[in-house]
């Protein structure tokens, strides 16, 4: 069994990421802008955004987040997105997920202009990504993506089970991979809460994702041997053997899976690194106007 360490994929690609910042800075460029929008008081969002500052800081760019109450209304929100928008400082914002109640975050979504939606959730995006042409990509999608690319997996032909069918994981990384493209050309199957007989689709898969957002959901019954699997989910579960009395999981149960299939990731430090990273990648991309 092989690791795949996403905190040394995601290193390698950031000090990338890096130079390539420092080779703008001799041309007389300024520096690549990514912003955030923050609403709430949310402690996972939080710390997220908190990660992106730190990111951004790591790879040269200029980084921003305009933090706004709970009681923010959707029209204020909007209003902010617009400011966003317009301003030719900003190179690609975000607006962090989810939002309080209130705020249909969909409107907010497609309020975004697509040329700064370094997220790739604007239906603009979404519908670029699913006709192959070049796009922002969702980014915990494109980790998982580089992820594969850099240990060397092989898609092409594979049969690829994704768990989960959510509109940021599950169903934007089974277009991926479903794509005639180099890290594509999978034969995709999507289980979900209707599918029967899970573990009979699983057991088919050469590529399994999981994503399902159940902490141990994937037994090594349910694994195909030699099987690479990409745990995309995090929990925190009581453990009385932990000095904070809990610890992180994923959505497999890694203890039992690990020694029969061929690559994992961990949780942590598997997908979670790739997802900040990715959306460096995407903000440069922005500043290049790769896709305009």
């Amino acid at each position: 069994m092989e690791l795949i360490d996403g905190k040394k994929i995601a290193a390698d690609i950031r000090t990338e990421i890096a130079a390539t910042v420092v080779e703008l800075g001799k041309s007389g460029a300024r520096r690549p802008h990514l912003a955030a929008i923050l609403v709430g008081d949310d402690p996972a969002s939080s710390i997220y955004v908190g990660g992106k500052e730190k990111a951004c800081k790591e790879v040269g760019f200029d980084g921003s987040v305009y933090r706004y109450p709970a009681s923010t209304t959707e029209a204020e929100l909007l209003t902010a997105v617009g400011f966003l928008n317009n301003d030719p400082d900003i190179d690609g914002f975000i607006v962090q997920l989810p939002l309080p109640a209130h705020i249909n975050a969909q409107n907010v979504i497609r309020a975004i202009n697509p040329a700064k939606d370094v997220d790739g959730f604007h239906p603009v995006n979404i519908g670029k990504m699913t006709l192959n042409l070049p796009s922002y990509l969702p980014a915990t999608p494109f980790g998982i993506l580089e992820l594969l690319k850099r240990s060397n997996v092989e898609t092409e032909g594979k049969n690829c089970v994704v768990l989960g069918r959510s509109n940021i994981v599950g169903m934007p990384i089974s277009i991926l991979l479903a794509r005639n493209s180099k890290l594509g050309n999978c034969t995709v199957t999507i289980c979900h809460s209707r599918t029967k007989d899970i573990g009979l689709v699983t057991r088919e898969a050469d590529i399994l994702i999981a994503a399902v957002g159940k902490p141990h959901f994937v037994t090594e019954e349910m694994v195909k041997p030699g099987a690479v699997v990409i745990d995309v989910g995090i929990h925190r579960i009581p453990d009385p053997k932990s000095k904070t009395g809990n610890r992180i999981v994923g959505d497999v149960d890694f203890e039992n899976v690990a020694n029969k299939c061929s690559m994992i990731t961990p949780v942590p430090g598997g997908v979670g690194p790739m997802t900040i990273t990715a959306l460096l990648l995407n903000t440069l991309s922005a500043f290049r106007k790769d896709f305009d």
